[in-house]
């Protein structure tokens, strides 16, 4: 079918009038007879039969003029999508995190993204790093956020984000709390240390290794953040973690930082991405995560 001359069949039928059909077609009006009669020879049927100054439509016709609006309807309804896809108002964005910048930075980002892109759906997997960068390279995310040092990719490119800086923990009664003490003083203390595999176990270790001195006692292995600030709240032994995930608690006077000279570590957040060009909705959700105002907001 000629989807040409369907569409000046449809605006004749739409306003009843071939005069008025090619002046908002801005097409001659012999122009617009020539083919909607092209048409009724293609389909073997007549659509119309003159009536005065307008037109009647037959039958045919009638259904015809049905399915051609509902047809340029979707045709409209494509393009909309399509040009909201490609200013990134629609679509779908999906990001892999480590559990830190899950918890602690995305967030605020998420919820400024959601109420300027509501059409936007999201997804966020919180998992490892290494199954973070797995998602991401399978095409399973679109950005990674990954906290940890920071790891380079064949097939990614990597932003620095936010430096969060590490902190030894006590509750607030304990003797060392708010002291400014050497390290190996604080290695004294029994310790609740996280998973093997961990970020704040391995930068505990390093420390002691540089420093050259022996690692912690293990009071406890906790194999979930809550569960190690929970037992140092309650009162028993220290904890090596991120400042983002004890500063609330320090400002509720349930933890104490520990000053420990000559010691000062970072945990670096980075953001990755494919180093193909970014999908519209992750590109936006990317510039404004590296925007000046997202990062001095999130930063410590």
């Amino acid at each position: 079918m000629n989807l040409h001359a369907l569409r000046f069949f449809a605006k004749v039928a739409d306003v009843g009038s071939v005069t008025l059909a090619s002046e908002l077609l801005r097409v001659s009006q012999p122009a617009v007879t020539a083919q909607i009669k092209r048409l009724e020879r293609e389909l073997g049927v007549q659509l119309w039969i003159p009536q005065g100054r307008g037109v009647a439509l037959t039958e045919a016709g009638r259904m015809l003029a049905d399915e051609a609006q509902r047809l340029f309807e979707l045709e409209q309804s494509i393009e909309d999508r399509l040009k909201r896809l490609k200013r990134g108002d629609a679509g779908k964005l999906h990001f892999a995190a480590t559990y830190l910048p899950a918890n602690y930075l995305l967030p605020k980002p998420i919820a400024a993204y959601k109420k300027r892109y509501p059409s936007v759906e999201l997804e966020l997997t919180t998992t490892n790093s290494s199954q973070a960068l797995d998602l991401l390279v399978h095409f399973k995310a679109d950005i990674a956020v990954v906290g940890g040092i920071a790891k380079e990719h064949p097939l990614l490119n990597r932003t620095s984000w936010v430096e969060d800086e590490m902190c030894f923990v006590v509750h607030p009664g304990h003797r060392l709390a708010g002291a400014d003490i050497p390290l190996a003083e604080m290695l004294r203390e029994p310790f609740i240390i996280r998973e093997e595999g961990s970020f704040s176990r391995e930068q505990l270790l390093s420390l002691c290794h540089v420093h050259n001195l022996p690692a912690p006692s293990i009071g406890l292995q906790m194999n979930g953040l809550h569960e190690t600030l929970r037992v140092v709240m309650e009162g028993y032994g220290a904890a090596f973690l991120s400042s983002l995930e004890t500063d609330f608690f320090i400002t509720q006077k349930q933890l104490s930082r520990v000053h420990v000279q000559q010691v000062k570590l970072n945990n670096p957040i980075s953001v990755y991405t494919r180093k193909e060009p970014l999908p519209p909705p992750a590109r936006q959700f990317f510039d404004a995560l590296l925007s000046k105002e997202a990062t001095e907001g999130d930063s410590v």
